[in-house]
């Protein structure tokens, strides 16, 4: 069983997917969602061994699986994890949960179709996590955008079409220029689509600036990256509530992961080449897009653009190349997944009652809904950076190894720390504190068992993070070791 745990991570979410559309056409709602809850939770239970059961001592790949797919062209279903991707794949299907969670009472129109929706993507975002060959990464990868379409242009909000094909022909744009650059690397490997050999391949400095540029469209755009990062806030304003959750807790990780599996090990000479203008890029999206933050009216928005402020943290972090900033980053990964899930969970909630993300609509929501405001608070300071919550640990890191690096670029981003507390708190102020502005918010329900039970265990993991980062930190350290020894060695050469 061991030997499979990445196959079935993969392919229970999927299977368990159809098997809940199934249910759907058989026309039962009520048996779709509890399968759909079943198959998430199996999802889940089958990652955990990974954890587990993961060597912190071994920076190379675990749970290995290797098959023939088509031997024509050379291309494997070839599977493995390290201490980079490992945790995405574990978050992933945790996330997957509180979406079918998320969904039980508020989504009553094709419930079935909306579950294995989020089941199917999930099994194809933890293929994208695990993929060792290039031509299977990029069929997942493709293929996660399908569900993350229907999910945004069918349950979505009034311009939802306009959101959806937005995305898609963005994502699909840098898609393109990804699919080039792997056939490049595929003719310079002498026939192979491993991506572990590509890391291994002697590239001509001309030509790593080309590839790496062919990259950076592409994953930037995933991330996504000033100025690439338009469609990100109308595609949440559009999506459902478990389309914004999935959308920033794992959809935004996969640009990132990008430029750790190819970018860097496959282009270390064009990264250290190209790094200032990542760095800046990084830059603008911290500082200014949480300007930019500062002024949306609509709660979702602002969360959307909090969302790219952290991402610019990411992706400052990995090109600095230190340990310390690619490990920070990792963990702003982990913990955005929490926190901008519970984030937009909370907006969900607040949306269901009143039918409205306007901030201007509220006011006084302590007074009626007691319990919320209290978990709502923590998880405002959370994306404001607070200590003792996962939101601290991720940037502080990076900000302690962009010191290390140029005390200017670290001032830059250590300012964003205030920006973001102005953002996230004069929100929180201004829709919790005060009386109580309407009739709307007056008639205001607190949260129910299954939301209290929801906001509870991301509570769990925002504070457990935050207060003891350990379990996260090992188990990344020796391949992220790895990965920067591999950067250092091609430089010199």
């Amino acid at each position: 069983m061991s030997n499979y745990l990445l196959s079935l991570a993969i392919w229970i979410p999927i299977f368990g997917g159809l098997a809940v559309l199934v249910a759907g056409w058989l026309g039962n709602d009520s048996k779709s969602r509890g399968l759909a809850l079943l198959v998430a939770v199996a999802g889940f239970m089958v990652t955990i061994p990974l954890w587990t059961g993961f060597d912190v001592a071994n920076g190379g790949m675990q749970f290995v699986e290797l098959g023939a797919w088509i031997p024509r062209f050379n291309i494997n279903y070839h599977l493995g994890v390290d201490g980079i991707s490992m945790l995405f794949v574990v978050l992933n299907a945790f996330i997957t949960i509180i979406v079918v969670a998320a969904g039980w009472e508020v989504i009553q129109n094709k419930v079935a179709q909306y579950n294995a929706a989020f089941l199917i993507m999930s099994g194809l975002m933890n293929g994208i996590f695990t993929s060792l060959d290039g031509i299977l990464f990029y069929v997942f990868f493709e293929a996660s955008l399908i569900p993350l379409y229907l999910i945004i242009g069918v349950w979505g909000g009034p311009k939802r079409v306009y959101a959806a094909f937005k995305f898609f022909l963005y994502t699909l744009f840098g898609s393109l220029l990804f699919l080039i650059a792997l056939m490049y690397l595929f003719v310079q490997s002498g026939g192979s689509f491993s991506i572990l050999e590509w890391h291994k391949l002697p590239i001509a400095l001309g030509a790593q600036i080309w590839l790496f540029l062919a990259f950076l469209i592409a994953f930037a755009v995933k991330v996504p990256m000033w100025p690439v990062h338009t469609w990100l806030p109308d595609a949440h304003v559009e999506a459902p509530t478990g389309g914004s959750i999935v959308l920033a807790a794992i959809a935004l990780k996969l640009g990132a992961y990008g430029f750790l599996r190819f970018s860097l090990p496959i282009l270390p000479d064009a990264s250290h080449e190209l790094s200032g203008l990542v760095l800046a890029l990084s830059l603008i999206a911290v500082v200014y897009i949480g300007f930019v933050a500062l002024v949306q009216e609509d709660m979702k928005k602002l969360v959307a653009y909090s969302s790219i402020a952290h991402m610019g943290f990411v992706t400052l972090g990995f090109f600095m190349f230190s340990a310390m900033g690619i490990e920070g980053a990792l963990i702003q990964m982990v913990s955005h997944g929490f926190v901008s899930g519970a984030m937009f969970f909370c907006i969900g909630v607040m949306y269901d009652r009143v039918h409205s993300r306007q901030i201007a609509d509220y006011g006084g929501v302590v007074n009626t809904m007691p319990k919320f405001a209290a978990l709502f608070m923590l998880f405002s300071m959370a994306n404001a950076g607070l200590p003792a919550t996962s939101g601290f640990v991720g940037e502080f890191m990076v900000i302690l190894g962009a010191v290390k690096f140029n005390f200017w670029v670290a001032f830059a981003a250590a300012s964003s720390m205030v920006i973001g507390a102005a953002y996230t708190l004069w929100m929180y102020k201004r829709v919790i504190f005060g009386d109580v502005a309407n009739h709307h918010v007056e008639e205001l329900t607190d949260i129910n068992k299954r939301e209290f039970a929801i906001l509870g265990v991301l509570a769990i993991a925002t504070l457990w993070m935050g207060l003891y980062p350990q379990p996260f930190t090992e188990v990344m350290h020796a391949s992220v070791n790895d990965l920067l020894r591999h950067v250092a060695i091609s430089k010199i050469q």
